[in-house]
């Protein structure tokens, strides 16, 4: 009858915060799956190098480096976005219940 319930009345929560409940770490968790495929299918990537240094008498070690594909990133940037979305969500999701 009013603005405030009596005993017996509940709040019933409102349709777009059910759906959002659902919808939003559907969507984390689909970025993630998406970004993980990506990256996974992208991992491989095909260069060839060379070192001319005559005068140097010394011979040129390259370890310890990483070549990482713009797919790759990409998908692992997607990767990121989706975890972070997830994060977001699970953070809202008990400062709520308290």
């Amino acid at each position: 009858m009013g603005d405030n319930n009596t005993l017996g009345e509940h709040n019933t929560p409102r349709p777009a915060r059910r759906v959002s409940a659902v919808v939003v770490p559907l969507l984390g968790l689909i970025a993630v799956i998406v970004g993980v495929v990506v990256a996974w299918n992208n991992q491989s990537t095909d260069f060839g190098w060379f070192a001319y240094a005559p005068l140097s008498e010394t011979v040129f070690i390259g370890n310890g480096a990483a070549m990482v594909s713009q797919g790759t990133q990409l998908g692992l940037a997607v990767t990121v976005l989706g975890l972070l979305v997830l994060a977001f969500w699970a953070g809202l999701a008990v400062g709520r219940r308290r």
